[in-house]
């Protein structure tokens, strides 16, 4: 393998996790870890690997104000020397602290290089996290991205975020340097629900194994392939269990990189056994993805076993609807991988969910709504007091994602933060797509007098 072109530096004050995310991103423990801030002191570097983006990581020591020619000082300049030499850098905050002083001075340092900055809020898990992430909006780095480097959540957006970086590999130099990234789409399901036979329908050859017996599939494996003219990436996984059931090591392993190969995902196709669809362990799986914020198709596999389909379609409708209500509207598209039928409709429900999962709202188109929206059924009062809601913004897309901004927004019941939430996807055309509502609150001014 030849040596990774992409230099990325991870930079932040002491203690927000930095060297937790070089470890996961290198897939060793090579930077030591403790709750004690400072303890990375020089440069570490190492080949990180994320999805199938390869490069070369730097952890820093923490950004500090520090007298000329103390170690501090030198720790610095060792930091600053990283910044000089990143191709992009990974500037991370505390989620949970949220912004501080320090912050909002080192991350002038980093602004004047002039490289392209991510700016990542760590330890993001929760409520409290999510507050701090969004508080980094003030920065001017761009859209935050709430990660957990100790739980492995937000890798899928930190790909996202750094695959523009990367240049697609070609196998021919006359190709087009513009091509567009290939549309990223997993096949999950249950064991024997036909996913090897899907991907062998869809490319056209017997690319996977397949046969009649469960499990077959071990490995995530990865098919480029086009439809339509658009590049597609295809992974097939293997069959996920229930938890309970799963106690082979080896199908642990390969049900974690089944897990892997969704959340880097843009579209997951769920594909059900449509003689016995919506089991427990599809429920499951639908949930999985909808907490990940993949885009969602489910697919109604062995349709030509099916005899009265009007009447099956219906009650699958039916049944997806009541059983899923988090991602109510999602595309539901009945095929046979046996015989190739519905399996070019399967594609043009995929190509819908991700243009859903991908689409932006007008801040003032969504202010019009929710001015409409509180006049029609205002938020209860909560001991005897009144909540109000003041605005709103899309935060990001890939899912939507919005924040709503307004007082006392804490003691929301969760009933209306549903009802907001359909209304949104009514409005707005979301049918399927998972997606994220967060509430801020304003400081009060009097708070710290």
């Amino acid at each position: 393998m030849s040596e990774p072109q992409v230099q990325i530096a991870i930079v932040g004050r002491p203690n927000v996790g930095k060297s937790t995310l070089f470890n996961r991103l290198v897939g060793k423990r090579l930077a030591l870890v403790d709750d004690r801030p400072g303890v990375t002191r020089d440069r570490r570097e190492g080949e990180g690997r994320l999805g199938d983006l390869v490069f070369r990581i730097v952890d820093t020591a923490g950004l500090e104000n520090a007298v000329g020619g103390s170690l501090e000082a030198r720790m610095r300049e060792q930091t600053e020397a990283a910044i000089a030499e990143a191709d992009v850098v990974l500037f991370m905050i505390d989620g949970r602290a949220g912004v501080t002083a320090d912050d909002e001075r080192f991350a002038e340092v980093v602004r004047r290089s002039t490289r392209p900055i991510i700016l990542l809020a760590n330890k993001a898990e929760g409520r409290k996290g999510l507050d701090g992430a969004y508080d980094a909006y003030r920065l001017g780095l761009g859209d935050p991205l709430p990660i957990s480097s100790e739980h492995g959540e937000g890798l899928g957006d930190l790909y996202d975020a750094l695959q523009p970086f990367f240049p697609e590999p070609v196998e021919d130099e006359e190709e087009a340097e513009g091509d567009d990234a290939p549309l990223r789409i997993a096949i999950v399901g249950r064991p024997n629900a036909g996913k090897s036979t899907l991907v062998n329908r869809l490319v056209g050859s017997d690319r996977m194994l397949t046969g009649p017996e469960a499990g077959i599939t071990r490995d995530s494996v990865s098919v480029d392939w086009e439809w339509r003219g658009r590049k597609v990436r295809l992974v097939d996984t293997a069959g996920m269990r229930r938890k309970a059931k799963v106690v082979d090591k080896l199908e642990k392993l390969s049900v974690a990189d089944s897990i892997r190969a969704m959340k880097f995902a843009e579209v997951v196709v769920l594909l059900l056994d449509a003689t016995v669809p919506f089991e427990k362990q599809d429920l499951s799986i639908a949930d999985l993805v909808e907490r990940e914020g993949r885009a969602l198709v489910i697919g109604l596999n062995k349709w030509d076993l099916i005899d009265d389909r009007k009447v099956g379609f219906e009650h699958a409708r039916e049944r997806l609807d009541r059983l899923l209500p988090q991602i109510k509207g999602a595309e539901l598209a009945p095929l046979s991988g046996e015989t190739g039928e519905g399996v070019d409709k399967l594609m043009a429900s995929v190509v819908k969910a991700h243009e859903v999962w991908n689409r932006r709202i007008p801040t003032a188109a969504l202010n019009r709504w929710l001015e409409e929206t509180l006049q029609r059924h205002p938020p209860p009062a909560v001991s005897g007091k009144r909540i109000k809601l003041r605005y709103m913004t899309q935060a990001k897309a890939r899912p939507p994602s919005f924040v709503l901004f307004g007082t006392r927004t804490s003691e929301l019941p969760t009933s209306y933060t549903r009802y907001l939430i359909n209304g949104l996807r009514e409005a707005f055309d979301l049918p399927g797509a998972p997606i994220r509502l967060s509430f801020r609150s304003a400081e009060n001014p009097y708070a710290k007098s």
